[in-house]
């Protein structure tokens, strides 16, 4: 059985979380297809990052810590396109540490970042998968996101070609 989460909590992410944050990254670098970073990173190549999500606005990051464990999760909304007719939409993403899957600290986050961007002026949220994922298609489909179309082959990684499926929700 899963250990509870009583204790976690989610808070806008700060420069004190940069090298826990790095980490989980990394980790999904090495380990994954998730992202198609090759390479990983150093925290202070991922400053620019951190502060690109502000505590307000539409471009947010959200860690889920809790006293035992530190930094647990986070999740993000990012610019979807860098075009000015795309300012009313986001990219988010959910990336957890390795021991916190599936404890319902996706969907924590997730909860905490939409109600995040209910006062925000962003219409549709977009979240781009790399395929096979099915806990990730699941979180989406929870959070009401629907499949609108699959990149085949875009991206190669571990010697092989990956599929991106790109799910939307709206917003408003």
């Amino acid at each position: 059985m899963p250990p509870k989460r009583v204790d976690v909590q989610v808070r806008a992410g700060v420069e004190a979380d940069l090298a826990a944050l790095t980490d989980i990254y990394n980790h999904y670098v090495r380990e994954t297809a998730i992202t198609f970073d090759t390479a990983e990173f150093t925290p202070g190549q991922r400053r620019p990052w951190l502060h690109s999500h502000p505590q307000d606005g539409p471009h947010r990051l959200l860690v889920a810590w809790d006293a035992a464990g530190g930094v647990l999760g986070y999740a993000t909304s990012s610019p979807f396109r860098p075009k000015p007719a795309y300012s009313t939409s986001v990219e988010v993403s959910v990336y957890l540490a390795p021991e916190a899957a599936g404890r319902g600290i996706g969907t924590m986050l997730y909860k905490a970042l939409f109600a995040a961007l209910e006062s925000e002026d962003v219409h549709r949220a977009y979240a781009g998968i790399a395929q096979p994922n099915e806990p990730s298609n699941r979180l989406h489909a929870r959070f009401g996101f629907r499949h609108v179309g699959t990149y085949e082959q875009v991206g190669r990684k571990f010697g092989r070609y990956w599929d991106v499926a790109w799910f939307e929700k709206p917003l408003d």
